[in-house]
């Protein structure tokens, strides 16, 4: 029997960053779905504060130099590999000079949001899917780590609907407290509308606060994760509001097993609707 493939995509990843629940959460679960019998895949953003030298990033060249168009300009993809040899997993980053060389993740030194979280949401996304494709590697869930990666589920239902690599992969978004401030471009539905997404996902894209965001891509997911016990209660009441598998908090000791359960219960639910 194949093993199932799980493709975690993260904002943050340990111990490439280390200072939050997101980077935290996602080294241990990648790993305890490997331990527990599935493939799995890693992806994060290369950004600029990762020390390249000390955690032996290198390029794969034959990965990179495809370009991707974003709001209609192109930006070329290069790809980058290291191994987390504790883990025995590999995590691949996704790089840009655009988007990634700045020193800060997410937010300006002034500690306001970066104008274009959108933009680079948007190419990290895409970005891992044609690697993914490129690896020759069909996911068959996607299980999708902070707000920055969230748009996953917008790109799998609609810009990749028709593509075969993705036909039958299904989505899980876990929810962190952590989001943004401001709110993101109000133009997101105009770039959105450049890569040929529907009206109706476009008249929804105009709202850009955290809430609205997080809303838009529950919408588009086929379960949903909590990754910590104290949940903001606007997230509590999106998460109580899913009609679509879902999956508490789990304490960490247990977290492993659940986890992979969980995947295997989204999984099934889809073989058994076909």
């Amino acid at each position: 029997m194949e093993k199932k493939r799980v493709l975690f995509v993260s904002q943050e990843i340990s111990p490439f960053l280390t200072k939050s629940e997101v980077s935290n959460f996602t080294r241990r679960v990648a790993q305890s779905t490997q331990e527990e019998g599935k493939e799995i895949r890693v992806f994060m953003p290369r950004y600029g504060v990762i020390n390249e030298r000390r955690h032996q990033l290198h390029e794969v060249i034959r990965l990179s130099g495809l370009n991707l168009s974003i709001d209609d300009q192109d930006h070329p993809l290069i790809i980058k590999v290291a191994s987390v040899a504790a883990a025995k997993m590999q995590v691949y980053f996704i790089d840009n000079d655009d988007f990634f060389r700045r020193k800060q993740l997410l937010h300006e030194e002034d500690g306001t949001c970066c104008k274009d979280n959108d933009e680079r949401s948007i190419f990290f996304v895409r970005g891992v899917l044609e690697t993914v494709k490129k690896l020759g590697w069909q996911p068959d869930l996607i299980h999708c780590n902070g707000w920055f990666a969230g748009i996953m589920a917008l790109y799998i239902k609609h810009y990749y609907k028709k593509d075969p690599h993705f036909k039958e992969t299904k989505v899980v978004y876990n929810l962190f407290n952590e989001g943004f401030e401001q709110p993101l471009d109000p133009r997101l539905h105009e770039k959105l509308k450049f890569d040929g997404f529907p009206k109706a996902v476009l008249d929804k894209s105009k709202d850009t606060d955290f809430v609205s965001f997080t809303q838009l891509i529950l919408e588009h997911c086929d379960g949903l994760t909590v990754a910590e016990a104290q949940l903001d209660p606007k997230l509590r009441k999106l998460f109580d509001d899913f009609t679509q598998l879902k999956q508490d908090y789990m304490a960490e000791e247990h977290e492993a097993k659940a986890f992979s359960s969980f995947f295997d219960r989204v999984l099934d639910s889809s073989v058994l609707a076909n």
